[in-house]
């Protein structure tokens, strides 16, 4: 399946949200008004698009109507496409240098996905031929080590792990080595997602920085902070509470087609200024998609959106 039918198929829900109220909105009048412009922002935060985020794609539409007089549907869904783009930034791809240990340092909260998401990403790369190594440094958490060796089994990938309550930063110590050993690429590591206590979570996060720079070095690092679509608003709090505690590169977006609230992928790139890497589009083992700026909106809001209505 090509990724844009991966992601229409994915956000069909929040897609279905957009277009009927949309219409229900626009049709009548063929053009917009102010009341319609504020019955279309009270649509985007029902959509879970931040105050913030909806305010900056209104006032884009109200500048271009004030500008050329232009308020009908055709040109206000431009405008809308063309703000949302802005919102999100171009598409970015998380490279992989061959040359060197590429490490994933996967973070977020329990329940967001992060287990799964890392287990979907081992399996991504070994389609692509890299050699993947897991690390299960969720010691906490028993059911999270379990969940990786099944992954690690599905993905014919190398899993490092150690007992339940044990020194996560021992875990990724003992993953470093294996990767080397091994001649691995990518090291992708699960960690600890305790959200509540961010004094343990820095210094654990802190103390496995240290352990990769001293034992790889030449490593490259990068932090994925995973979300759930499904949490709302929270999603974006979880991004800012993270960023106060450790370096994030970017984000994974779990379980957008979950529910018709996809925009939060909208709110959480814009406030958080950080680049949207993966999506998760389903439950399937090939659903956690590389993140499309271009096919996340025209799955919302298609180019033809009144020929897409019909």
């Amino acid at each position: 399946m090509a990724i844009f039918d991966k992601f229409k198929s994915g956000l069909q829900k929040t897609r279905d949200f957009f277009s009927q109220n949309f219409t229900k909105l626009a049709g009548n009048l063929g053009r917009f008004d102010e009341d319609m412009l504020e019955e279309l922002s009270m649509l985007m935060i029902q959509a879970d698009v931040s105050v913030a985020s909806t305010e900056f794609i209104i006032n884009q539409v109200k500048d271009h109507i004030k500008a050329t007089g232009d308020d009908q549907v055709e040109t206000v869904i431009e405008v809308i496409r063309k703000a949302m783009a802005e919102s999100l930034g171009p598409s970015q791809h998380l490279e992989i240098d061959p040359q060197v240990l590429n490490v994933l340092l996967m973070v977020g909260v329990n329940g967001t996905g992060k287990t799964t998401t890392t287990g979907k990403l081992a399996w991504a790369y070994r389609q692509q031929g890299y050699k993947v190594v897991m690390a299960a440094a969720d010691t906490f958490r028993a059911a999270a080590i379990d969940q990786l060796e099944v992954w690690a089994d599905r993905a014919e990938a190398s899993l490092i792990k150690g007992e339940q309550g044990s020194d996560p930063a021992s875990v990724v110590f003992n993953a470093i080595q294996a990767a080397k050993s091994r001649s691995a690429q990518i090291l992708i590591v699960d960690t600890a997602g305790r959200l509540h206590n961010k004094k343990n979570l820095m210094d654990e996060l802190a103390k496995i920085r240290r352990i990769i720079a001293r034992e790889a070095g030449e490593a490259k690092v990068t932090s994925l902070l995973v979300i759930d679509a499904t949490t709302g608003q929270n999603a974006l709090f979880q991004a800012q509470a993270f960023n106060e505690v450790t370096d994030l590169d970017g984000l994974v977006i779990t379980k957008l087609d979950g529910n018709a609230k996809g925009g939060i992928a909208l709110t959480v790139a814009r406030e958080a200024q950080l680049p949207i890497y993966f999506a998760g589009l389903g439950e399937q083992i090939d659903d956690l998609q590389e993140f499309d700026r271009d096919s996340y909106i025209n799955s919302l809001i298609p180019e033809d959106f009144n020929k897409a209505q019909d």
